[in-house]
């Protein structure tokens, strides 16, 4: 775990990459860090979002090269187990932000993409830099890039490995947030904190809806996303939060009182 930091701040987990001497590229010693930190936040029952960054001014800058040249990564190029960059072949009950600055291309940005939600700095850029070294993307970009931005713009990334800045990245769709630099991490903690005040079991089944359905056909995800409700609803939550509101909490959008 010495190549990764992990903070907590109430609710949030804050799991931060440790190696700004390579702008926290990921080797196989990093990436099983990864893999099982986040393990741990989603089944830490008192937590309830994560916030993704990297130390040293840089998000990620993919897979470690080096230690790709040196055979060091072989172990992870399997198709069982954790991803080549670690948690990205995870699905966690629980929503994670990447706060991100400087660069999070190639793998960096695979493990962006793996993210629910990207907060960049206005200098931040994105990019799958690893088309120009023959590094295939194999920790979902091809998967995940398209069905955030739709195929041509994926195409346009995927093929010409361009870099994409944060304004381009938000007009996209591909960044959530665009903050003034050195605020990625506060303004990420913030939005956490946010997600963190909401009844929790509406939201992450609501959440759990949104990525079951991608593999379904409309009907079924229809019936998935009224069972995900009804667990809710039998939860006691919906109640309590109907209770909440007519005894006048929550109004003009403040949600300070829930």
């Amino acid at each position: 775990m010495d190549n990764i930091t992990i903070e907590r701040i109430d609710e949030i987990f804050i799991i931060t990459i440790q190696r700004p001497q390579v702008k926290n590229a990921v080797d196989g010693l990093t990436a099983e860090a990864l893999a099982e930190a986040f393990r741990q936040f989603d089944q830490d029952e008192s937590a309830c979002v994560a916030v993704l960054t990297g130390a040293g001014g840089n998000f990620c800058s993919g897979a470690d090269l080096k230690a790709v040249a040196s055979g060091q990564q072989a172990n992870a190029l399997q198709t069982d187990g954790d991803g080549p960059m670690g948690p990205t072949r995870m699905l966690l009950s629980k929503p994670v932000i990447a706060a991100i600055s400087g660069y999070a291309v190639a793998g960096g940005m695979e493990l962006a993409l793996w993210c629910d939600l990207r907060v960049m700095e206005e200098s931040a850029v994105m990019g799958v830099f690893c088309r120009r070294w023959g590094v295939p993307l194999i920790d979902g970009g091809t998967v995940r890039l398209p069905r955030l931005i739709g195929r041509s713009r994926a195409l346009d990334l995927i093929l010409t490995g361009r870099p994409v800045k944060a304004k381009e990245c938000l007009q996209m769709g591909l960044a959530n947030r665009v903050v003034a630099d050195g605020k990625a991490l506060e303004s990420a903690i913030e939005l956490a904190k946010s997600i963190s005040m909401f009844p929790q079991t509406c939201m992450m089944n609501d959440r759990m809806s949104v990525y079951q359905q991608e593999d379904m056909k409309f009907s079924d995800a229809m019936m998935n996303e009224f069972r995900l409700g009804m667990d809710v609803i039998q939860s006691g939550e919906t109640l309590k939060g109907a209770v909440d509101f007519t005894s006048g909490k929550g109004r003009q959008g403040n949600f300070s009182d829930i």
